[in-house]
């Protein structure tokens, strides 16, 4: 993917940068792939707002992807590469052999007339599904399975992957970008590649608007808001706030651990991102 340039007709324009879609090829998605997709704004079902500064936003369709890759045995071919906005990574139109059509995410090296295909018999190349038992040592995978036959939910965003380290007692060692080292069942399901768009992370916003676009609303500062509304609040003249950052309820907000101290996923964590 390549990164293009804007003429600086204007001082946002001049610094702002976006994708070429050099590898899109086809415009207009598959519509027995496509469902409606409503936007919340950040409300519940009683209308409160239970996640601030969500959104506006242009109207998006969303496109069903098969991150479980269950057809086993049967080959498909790529016929598509298209642009999807609910994800940072492109996603790869294939038509197999018995006429079905899905979704999967484009990894880098998939090209349109490739055959992809999943199952213990597919072979090592990029783009085919296959148990974390047999792919080799040392390779790249993505759309990882966390639990047997849920479907990928790890290494899905664009230019993210994954390397098989090791394999020991049933289990596969996956080390991640972040540089954390997790355990995966050798049964669990991935992907062989990378994934493709890997230039997502260069994109330069350039200008407030583009980001409303995206359905992100604008943050205010705690301590610009006046004591009613904020713990920060207040205070004659600018002030840094005297005390930890926190959240209008008194939450704080930075270096405090969320993360549940029980949970069971823990015991698969061989060696965390952070040291």
């Amino acid at each position: 993917m390549a990164l293009k340039k804007f003429k600086p007709t204007s001082p946002a324009r001049r610094f702002a940068s976006g994708p070429a879609f050099d590898e899109i090829t086809k415009n207009a998605p598959e519509k027995s792939l496509c469902e409606k997709l409503v936007s919340s704004g950040g409300r519940n079902s009683t209308g409160r707002i239970t996640v601030r500064r969500r959104g506006g936003g242009h109207k998006k369709t969303y496109r069903i992807i098969d991150f479980k890759r269950d057809k086993f045995g049967v080959s498909g071919k790529v016929v598509a590469v298209e642009y999807d906005p609910n994800r940072t990574s492109r996603i790869a139109l294939v038509q197999y052999v018995d006429g079905e059509k899905r979704y999967i995410l484009a990894p880098v090296g998939l090209n349109v007339g490739d055959v992809v295909m999943s199952g213990e018999k597919a072979e090592i190349e990029v783009g085919n599904a296959l148990p974390l038992s047999i792919i080799p040592l040392g390779m790249q995978v993505h759309n990882i399975e966390l639990k047997e036959k849920k479907g990928g939910q790890i290494a899905r965003s664009a230019g993210s992957a994954a390397t098989i380290m090791a394999r020991e007692g049933g289990f596969a060692f996956l080390k991640f970008p972040s540089g954390e080292v997790r355990k995966v069942s050798v049964a669990c399901y991935a992907t062989i590649g990378q994934i493709g768009n890997m230039d997502h992370m260069n994109i330069r916003v350039g200008k407030a608007g583009r980001n409303r676009w995206k359905g992100n609303r604008p943050k205010v500062r705690g301590v610009a808001m006046n004591p009613v509304d904020h713990p920060m609040g207040g205070g004659e003249g600018r002030t840094s706030g005297g005390r930890h950052p926190c959240s209008p309820w008194g939450w704080i907000t930075k270096g405090k651990k969320t993360r549940d101290k029980h949970k069971s996923s823990d015991k698969y964590i061989v060696k965390r991102r952070n040291k």
